[in-house]
């Protein structure tokens, strides 16, 4: 039996647990494989993480529900709480501190956790701060405790223009920073762009570089987003967010469908149009319009899986550019999106 074999035994066996719910089961199941000699931190990265990942595959389908997704979870926070109680786990700091936090408005916490769980295992002192940290607090700490080194975190693409600030604050204060999750892109690309004085694609690169070492930033005062982003000038990452609310709701106006909707169904397609909006102001903010491509294209997707028509979208997409016809980058961002859209249904 190879080890990959097992440990695809092993992440079926878990997903099955998480799927129904049964937390017991699911703890059990990961401490039964580290009991029969897996390693902790495979156990983390091997079995608890692909889980996750596909949680949110499965919501993304609609395979599972938003309640089945924050079940399945908070199952896996608890299951690495569980694990980090193990003898096996058990390590003495030796390595220093890092501090470990998620940008504030970021929720998703559990890639931060596993991240905080495997620098422990690796023989860090670890602060771990949890989901959505102000960055005053987070500063606050960081002068309180005096780590060797923030690891910060974000899945959440429009949480990039906090992201720059807390990063920039931290810096301020001598920190180096190393960036990870999703938001910061495959590729590390917006972790550069902004600042970060490190980026790390996964839990394992960014405990390698952790004990590599990060030069400390000069402490300098905190400068402003335009010195870093140029194209920041045109002020139109700035007018966008301003009138964010405004340009949802004309745009819910000029869709006709949304008239039919029961009051739920206009909730949620108000709530879609604004993550929009948020899209395209942080594509404005770091000037890429692939971010906001992919985002309608994955947009397009949930809403397919979903039975409601890419055209529902289009339209969407169709009035917001009408409203934002002065705004050069925005009109190109969404033409882009559109002849995207356009070309994958024809």
């Amino acid at each position: 039996m190879t080890v990959t074999t097992e440990l695809d035994r092993e992440r079926e066996r878990l997903w099955s647990a998480v799927a129904g719910g049964d937390e017991f089961f699911a703890t059990a199941t990961v401490l039964a494989a580290v009991d029969a000699g897996l390693d902790p931190e495979s156990a983390l990265l091997d079995i608890v993480a692909p889980v996750q990942a596909r949680v949110g595959a499965e919501w993304a389908t609609n395979s599972i529900s938003v309640a089945q997704e924050h079940t399945a979870t908070a199952i896996n926070d608890r299951v690495i709480a569980a694990l980090a109680h193990h003898p096996a786990a058990r390590r003495e700091p030796h390595l220093g501190r890092v501090a470990v936090a998620c940008v504030d408005g970021e929720w998703h916490a559990l890639p931060a956790r596993l991240l905080a769980e495997v620098l422990r295992l690796r023989g860090w002192h670890v602060d771990f701060l949890g989901a959505q940290v102000p960055t005053p607090h987070l500063v606050a700490h960081l002068h309180q405790r005096g780590p060797d080194a923030l690891a910060l975190s974000s899945s959440i693409p429009t949480r990039l223009p906090t992201a720059h600030a807390t990063i920039t604050a931290c810096q301020a204060t001598g920190m180096p920073v190393i960036a990870g999750g999703a938001a910061f892109g495959f590729d590390g690309r917006y972790a550069r762009l902004l600042g970060a004085d490190a980026w790390a694609p996964d839990a394992r690169t960014a405990a390698e570089l952790l004990v590599g070492g990060l030069a400390s930033p000069s402490a300098t005062p905190t400068h402003s987003a335009v010195e870093d982003l140029p194209h920041l000038v045109d002020q139109e990452y700035t007018l966008v967010s301003r009138t964010a609310a405004q340009l949802v709701r004309t745009t819910l106006g000029e869709v006709p469908e949304v008239a039919g909707y029961t009051a739920r169904q206009r909730q949620h397609a108000a709530e879609d149009v604004a993550r929009t909006v948020d899209f395209l102001a942080t594509a404005l903010y770091v000037d890429d319009d692939t971010l906001f491509t992919e985002h309608v294209r994955w947009h397009a997707e949930i809403l397919t899986a979903r039975a409601i028509p890419t055209a529902v979208l289009l339209t969407a997409l169709s009035a917001l550019r009408a409203q934002l016809t002065d705004f050069p980058r925005a009109a190109r961002m969404l033409a882009a999106s559109i002849r995207c859209l356009q070309e994958e249904t024809t």
